[in-house]
């Protein structure tokens, strides 16, 4: 996704008023931001903490800041700058965590983004997963009004198909047989891991790519509602992530699906590290492990 996310983000910078910032990362892949913002495009070096302080007096100013690091850089690091500088005055400061959950796979714990999404939502930033390249520019569309967390990953969607239109919300693969909801890239794994199993033996797979939850659609209410199963695909926490805020929300209103299976980051059951791949299937969640919990 960081093409897709440099794309947007040298259309936004053509807007004078855009600054992005960097944590001496994004090499050969900004080239073209750096070009098109000039003297906009400012290299912080390895001080996230401090970078974090100069994109709060950015925004105060006025500007339109993006805050770039490898996920746990950027919001693990500089916690307490990003809770008083930025969180606490409600500054609209765009932090960007490329490789969430455990992308940067053999580089081990201190380089995973497990718990991003349940921390940044409880300093009350909007979480941002886009699920596929196209979203970066759905998300760009507007400037951001709120301090915000986009965490990016890698498009997963079955070769030679289309997603449908931007939404918080999206079904990208129907069924008959339950909800299948995902944060974030994992959409498209469960996509491709479900596409060859018959509709009417499936369930629906939605694609969900923002956090805290504004709304659950009428039509996945529906489906639990008549008691089908709810499945749950996230690589963050148990704690704070998706599960946890999806089953809020239906217990506020009263809906209990049939069975609720939830995978989500398990950590390091081996404690050994690997690939991506690797640690997805340690949690139950690579497209094998996926389609065997549904057909089960």
């Amino acid at each position: 996704m960081r093409k897709a996310f440099a794309d947007a983000v040298m259309m936004a910078g053509a807007d004078a008023s855009c600054f992005f910032l960097t944590g001496d990362l994004g090499f050969m892949a900004l080239e073209g931001v750096r070009e098109v913002m000039g003297s906009r495009f400012v290299n912080c070096g390895v001080a996230e903490q401090n970078m974090i302080g100069v994109a709060a007096g950015l925004a105060r100013e006025g500007m339109r800041v993006f805050v770039y690091s490898i996920a746990p850089f950027c919001y693990a690091r500089p916690f307490e700058q990003i809770r008083n500088d930025i969180a606490l005055t409600r500054l609209p400061v765009c932090l960007v965590g490329n490789g969430g959950g455990y992308a940067y796979g053999h580089m081990g714990p201190t380089h995973h983004a497990l718990e991003d999404c349940a921390v940044m939502t409880s300093l009350g930033l909007r979480i941002l997963a886009p699920a596929f390249d196209e979203d970066l520019a759905a998300f760009f569309r507007e400037p951001f009004t709120e301090p915000s967390y986009l965490r990016l990953g890698y498009d997963a969607r079955p070769q030679g198909t289309s997603t449908p239109g931007y939404a918080p919300w999206r079904c990208v693969l129907s069924g008959k047989k339950g909800v299948v909801a995902t944060l974030g890239p994992l959409a498209g794994l469960a996509w491709a891991a479900l596409l060859e199993i018959g509709e009417s033996d499936r369930p629906a797979v939605w694609a969900v790519t923002e956090l805290p939850l504004a709304s659950i659609p009428e039509d996945v209410q529906d489906s639990l509602k008549q008691k089908q199963p709810l499945y749950i695909l996230e690589e963050q926490s148990k704690q704070g992530g998706l599960g946890m805020q999806l089953l809020y929300e239906l217990g506020i209103k009263n809906i209990t699906p049939a069975r609720v299976i939830h995978r989500y980051a398990l950590g390091y059951p081996s404690g050994l590290y690997g690939s991506q791949a690797y640690h997805r299937k340690e949690c139950g969640l690579d497209p094998e492990s996926i389609r065997a919990t549904v057909l089960a």
